[in-house]
């Protein structure tokens, strides 16, 4: 926030009074009241520096020879949408990102930097911080709260106590991200529960993650103080969270969409809807710039019988009162921060205006003011800590000549089961088998140094490639190589070196398509175009191949991720997540 509103009341006070002048004045608006649930028209607004100090019909006591004033022509104007959670330590920089999301009518990002963290620790952290700082879009941020998933298996860096302490100090950092390993805390595991107590006593926010819980364990997450959550995809999952005094962030992002599932039966049921808020959980290149952002939210559950001015209050007023920010955001009223959105009408909820305290950011779908690249270590830009492959670093040994080998079987992009297929062995070496769509899959620790690593066996993925490698992967963020030909994994291993991270695509030794990811081997440092035209590349090449899935960029992204079951791969080997042991790759 550019201001606080107690170094600003007497400014504020005088323009309300007449007796100092306004900078800027709006006229002829209709105002979308999120506190009144009306339509206000000829409404006109008096702005000084970045905050709101007058709302009425008329404001002509504030103007003076410096005061601009615009006509809105009875446009519609409402307050700047929020993203009450997101990881946008995804992709592209925040920098880039911004500029999408503010011609959605996004004005706050409330980020969830749990995978910088995973890779750079504490340190990485902090310049994360930097980087959604003197943007035109605020960005607030969370100490990850996740980390690390299972300290039995996992291969992340996180937050000591003392540095999440630190971390709070942070004027922009509000408190704890999703707390996802739930177990965590309805077995009260010490370091977990510290960090709750430490958040509450510190009156900073708890963010959850209560898939799969519900009965007395929600009940004992929600007493820890951990009172939101993004992961309920039907009405009976939220319902029974509201009920215990729960907020529920209603997810619509590239992983899920969840709002056709919510918004009829929320409406039937009559539920108060001022604990609800839409989120996306992240989006990527394509999915922003097909259907936008929280305006998507808006648009969609208007479709599915929202009253536009209740879609407004979930998109604004309730993401801000959730975070006990009220008093500064999310509405139009005298003495908030100037984040204003103006509409043509109530249809698109394409703004044609974006104003962040009180400044021009967008006019007409273009942005209107500079928005300066951040200058980025080289350190975070070297975190593939790998040496050259060849094709024998995915070699997997046997003494006989037909083995019995688990499989991680893909049932979708995300979730796995355990498989099983045999498999001949050649030379002593057991071989991927493309006929039979059984695929080798290997896991590096890259971030640490320490040339761990496992090979195991993928099952149902069906692409007419040599391999398909990755570097970011949900919170362990190992490299994951999948292939049907060792000459080719290690032709995309050192691809991804040479860039120091990202995704590529190989066939028969040659590159099909790449995504550099430099920044912590997770994030591009390129434009948002040239990232979204890499992504398409990379997606279609594999789906064009023959690949059984539509979105393949998420496999290697979840198969090391321990917070769903069933099988996982990690450097350290294969995991079974439910029994928490490994399981070998031949029996």
């Amino acid at each position: 926030m550019n201001s606080r509103l107690a170094n600003s009341i007497t400014s504020l006070n005088s323009v309300a009074m007449g007796d100092k002048k306004a900078d800027l004045v709006l006229k002829n608006c209709n105002l979308l009241s999120v506190y009144t649930k009306e339509i206000i028209p000829k409404t006109q607004i008096a702005i000084i520096n970045d905050r709101i100090a007058y709302v009425g019909p008329d404001a002509t006591h504030t103007l003076g020879p410096q005061t601009t004033v615009i006509d809105i022509k009875d446009k519609f104007v409402s307050p700047g949408f929020a993203d009450p959670h997101l990881h946008i330590d995804q992709f592209v920089l925040p920098s880039e990102f911004a500029k999408k999301a503010l011609l959605c009518g996004v004005t706050s990002l409330f980020s969830d930097p749990i995978d910088v963290v995973s890779v750079t620790g504490y340190k990485g952290f902090q310049e994360f911080l930097k980087l959604g700082e003197d943007l035109p879009i605020r960005i607030f941020q969370v100490v990850p709260g996740g980390l690390p998933v299972d300290a039995k298996f996992s291969n992340s860096k996180s937050l000591s106590l003392s540095q999440e302490k630190s971390a709070i100090k942070h004027p922009h950092v509000l408190g704890l991200g999703e707390v996802f390993s739930w177990t965590k805390v309805t077995l009260r595991e010490p370091k977990t529960m510290k960090s709750l107590s430490t958040m509450l006593e510190c009156d900073c926010i708890i963010n959850g993650h209560t898939a799969g819980i519900s009965g007395k364990k929600l009940n004992a997450y929600v007493s820890s103080g951990i009172l939101s959550c993004h992961e309920p995809i039907n009405f009976d999952q939220v319902i029974e969270r509201l009920r215990l005094g729960m907020w529920v962030m209603i997810r619509e992002g590239s992983i899920r969409r969840d709002l056709k599932e919510i918004i009829p039966r929320i409406l039937s049921h009559g539920t108060f809807l001022n604990r609800l808020m839409f989120c996306s959980d992240g989006l990527n290149p394509l999915d922003i710039t097909k259907f936008g952002h929280i305006d998507h939210c808006i648009r969609e559950s208007i479709k599915l019988g929202l009253k536009p001015i209740d879609a407004i209050t979930m998109a604004s007023k309730n993401n801000f009162d959730y975070y006990n920010m009220g008093k500064d955001l999310g509405g139009i009223a005298p003495g908030k921060l100037a984040d204003i959105l103006i509409f043509d009408d109530l249809k698109s909820f394409k703004p044609v205006k974006v104003f962040v305290g009180g400044k021009l950011v967008v006019s007409n779908g273009s942005i209107v003011t500079s928005i300066k690249k951040k200058i980025i270590p080289s350190w975070i830009k070297k975190t593939v800590k790998l040496k050259k492959f060849s094709k024998n670093d995915f070699l997997i040994k046997s003494k006989k000549k037909d083995v019995l080998a688990n499989t991680i079987f893909m049932e979708t992009e995300i979730i796995t089961k355990i498989g099983s297929a045999e498999l001949h062995s050649k030379n002593g070496y057991v071989s991927a088998s493309f006929d039979s769509d059984i695929w080798k899959v290997a896991a590096f620790d890259r971030i640490h140094g320490t040339n761990r690593h496992s090979i195991g066996f993928l099952e149902n993925f069906g692409a007419d490639i040599g391999a398909f490698a990755s570097t970011w992967s949900f919170h362990e963020n190992d490299m994951i190589v999948i292939g049907s030909d060792d000459s080719d994994m290690a032709i995309a291993s050192n691809h991804i070196i040479k860039n120091q991270g990202g995704l590529v695509v190989v066939k028969s030794g040659k590159i099909l398509a790449s995504l550099p990811l430099q920044f912590a081997g997770i994030v591009s440092t390129d434009s948002f175009e040239k990232v979204l035209s890499n992504f398409q590349e990379i997606n279609n090449s594999i789906v064009d191949s023959g690949c059984k899935f539509p979105r393949p960029h998420l496999i290697p992204l979840f198969l090391p991720f321990l917070a769903l079951p069933s099988v996982r791969i990690l450097s350290g080997g294969i995991v079974d997540v439910k029994k928490r042991n490994y399981i070998q790759p031949i029996n």
